[in-house]
């Protein structure tokens, strides 16, 4: 996978990923222009299934100034997300018997396409996040008292 254009950091912070996917998107010639020029933003964006297709909502695509004339531009367009159809009831599956959540965790170019990694994911609860902000804070910590007591011997 190619450097991501927009990622979703806090997916990982709110949801234990447990299978990732890789999907197409249809979007607009403004939208393309406008992640071109790194105008979006994923943060609040989740997938939804309505007649056995995936949408991708809450995805944040600001349009360019310089936006054609006679388009008239939505940032928070619903964007219809492109897998297939035996993925795509596999995927029905799990989100309506165990509970599992459809997250998007960044855009990528893939031979010059847009395309949207979604993740398979169960919430976190409230005590699960709370350890993983301890362990992250212990291992920057760690990482200070190394690199301290490296610089202290020489």
């Amino acid at each position: 996978m190619t450097a991501p254009i927009a990622e979703n950091r806090r997916a990982r912070y709110d949801y234990h990923i447990e299978e990732r996917y890789e999907a197409g998107m249809v979007l607009e010639g403004w939208e393309i222009k406008a992640i071109r020029a790194g105008q979006v933003q994923l943060t609040d964006g989740y997938v939804v299934i309505k007649n056995g297709e995936l949408y991708l909502i809450g995805c944040r695509i600001n349009a360019l100034r310089s936006a054609s004339t006679h388009v008239n531009p939505e940032a928070d367009r619903t964007k219809k997300l492109l897998m297939h159809k035996e993925e795509i009831r596999r995927l029905i599956g799990k989100v309506e018997q165990r509970g599992f959540t459809l997250v998007p965790l960044n855009l990528h170019y893939k031979g010059g396409r847009v395309k949207a990694e979604v993740a398979l994911a169960k919430g976190k609860a409230e005590h699960d996040k709370r350890n993983a902000t301890k362990d992250r804070e212990w291992e920057r910590e760690k990482g200070r008292l190394m690199r301290h007591q490296v610089s202290s011997k020489s």
